[in-house]
């Protein structure tokens, strides 16, 4: 698949407000470069703007989906950050085993639930498109290949 800006701003605008994000100031920017991701958001909390980066040729089949995922992100930041911080405020700002298995439990949990919520808003639409297994494709690619 290759992305389209404008399909992109469409599925931005749409999800924007459905997750009540509208107070967001939210830029798109389509990473052409070899990006090993599907896409990103960086964020600035204290300004409430954002940047939204899609790869123009992600590993996803589903573009909608990627939006949500990556908004949904936005949405649980300030809960992100907390946990960071609490993570080094118990650990200590230096590298701690027991801090970057706390981190790598917290940001696995993370990613699960910003799936699962993906999943469920797809499902509450009714979304024709099926669900990308793209990452798990490319996994499997490396593991077993074409046979």
């Amino acid at each position: 698949m290759t992305v389209d800006e404008k399909d992109v701003r469409e599925h931005l605008c749409r999800w924007q407000t459905i997750l009540r994000l509208r107070d967001w100031d939210i830029r798109v920017r389509i990473v052409g470069a070899n990006w090993r991701k599907s896409g990103d958001i960086k964020i600035d909390q204290d300004d409430r703007k954002a940047v939204l980066l899609v790869n123009r040729r992600p590993k996803c089949e589903n573009l909608e989906e990627l939006i949500i995922h990556e908004l949904l992100h936005l949405k649980l930041y300030g809960m992100d950050q907390m946990i960071e911080e609490l993570l080094s405020i118990v650990y200590g700002w230096e590298k701690d085993p027991k801090k970057e298995f706390a981190n790598t439990q917290f940001m696995k949990l993370l990613e699960s639930t910003v799936e699962d919520l993906t999943k469920g808003y797809l499902a509450a639409i009714k979304s024709p498109r099926s669900l990308s297994f793209g990452r798990l494709q490319n996994q499997i690619e490396k593991e077993v290949g074409n046979r």
